[in-house]
């Protein structure tokens, strides 16, 4: 595992140190193939757009599946740029705004945590820079999902970790919660929260895309019992290579919302930001291969 962890670090690194012109170029080429030649899940793209935006021509459709792949190709650059990136750089093509508002939330209600949601759109991987923006008595952590390659996982938690954040494993997230609620430690936490649950772990379906999709829970009922402040990460592509996250308050009494009332709020706000460029969601993530119909059948076993 060291062996592979230290051969895939040296060749992204030595990777990282080309501009990002130089990069982005590589990109334009890593499309054809990925594209025209690879055809990395493009069933599964598009499956995925044709269920979601029914109304739109198949000729759209083929537009919007295009652009996802070539945005995608620049997400695997801009990742790998991760590597060498200077913190000036990062903040001047990663800007955060709404973080004062979640910072004077925090004292003046005396709140050990706010949670934020998020989801994998445009570049989630600069999104954990968002130390660099913070009060240096703020800590910022995301919860992961571990990777199951050892040595892979180990390069993307040091990625993660470069910007000065923490990570949370998955399994943990409750247990590190609670330590950092007895350490009085005030903390923005990121949940991307878009992925399939598996079938034991779904508790809840709502209305997203144009389909009644299982969604994760555990945020809204960790951040009921912390009394944690709840915002959405409002992400734009400003142009190639530049983003921006915009914070927006969502609950600041979570324990006063009914349940699942906060996680389809957040679905709703995810399936918004989406269909205004749906190009920079990962559409090649199989979202929908639970259906509420065998759910419901395995219930009755």
């Amino acid at each position: 595992m060291k062996i592979v962890y230290y051969i895939v670090f040296f060749t992204w690194y030595l990777l990282s140190l080309l501009p990002l012109k130089i990069l982005y170029f590589i990109s334009d080429i890593l499309f054809l193939l990925v594209y025209y030649i690879v055809r990395y899940r493009r069933t599964i793209v598009r499956k995925n757009l044709l269920g979601s935006f029914p109304e739109k021509p198949k000729e759209k459709i083929i537009e919007i599946e295009k652009q996802y792949y070539h945005f995608f190709c620049d997400y695997i650059v801009e990742t790998l740029k991760i590597f060498s990136i200077s913190k000036e750089e990062l903040k001047k093509r990663m800007t955060f705004s709404g973080i004062e508002e979640i910072e004077r939330e925090m004292h003046e209600k005396d709140r050990t945590f706010c949670f934020a949601y998020l989801g994998h759109y445009c570049n989630w991987e600069w999104i954990a820079s968002l130390p660099y923006w913070v009060s240096d008595d703020m800590l910022c952590g995301q919860i992961y999902h571990p990777l199951y390659n050892k040595a892979f996982d180990k390069l993307f938690l040091n990625l993660r970790n470069k910007f000065g954040g923490t990570s949370i494993p998955m399994k943990e997230t409750l247990r590190r919660i609670i330590e950092l609620r007895r350490a009085k430690q005030k903390t923005i936490i990121g949940f991307i929260s878009d992925q399939s649950p598996k079938w034991n772990s779904i508790h809840h379906w709502t209305p997203f895309l144009n389909r009644e999709t299982p969604v994760f829970t555990g945020t809204e009922k960790i951040g009921k019992q912390v009394n944690a402040l709840i915002y959405y990460a409002d992400v734009k592509r400003v142009r190639r290579g530049y983003y921006h996250c915009q914070f927006k308050p969502m609950f600041d009494n979570p324990n006063d919302i009914p349940d699942f009332e906060i996680t389809d709020a957040y679905m709703k706000n995810l399936e918004q930001m989406i269909s205004v460029t749906p190009q920079y969601w990962l559409w090649s993530h199989n979202r929908w291969k639970r259906t509420k119909e065998e759910f419901l059948k395995r219930q009755e076993l």
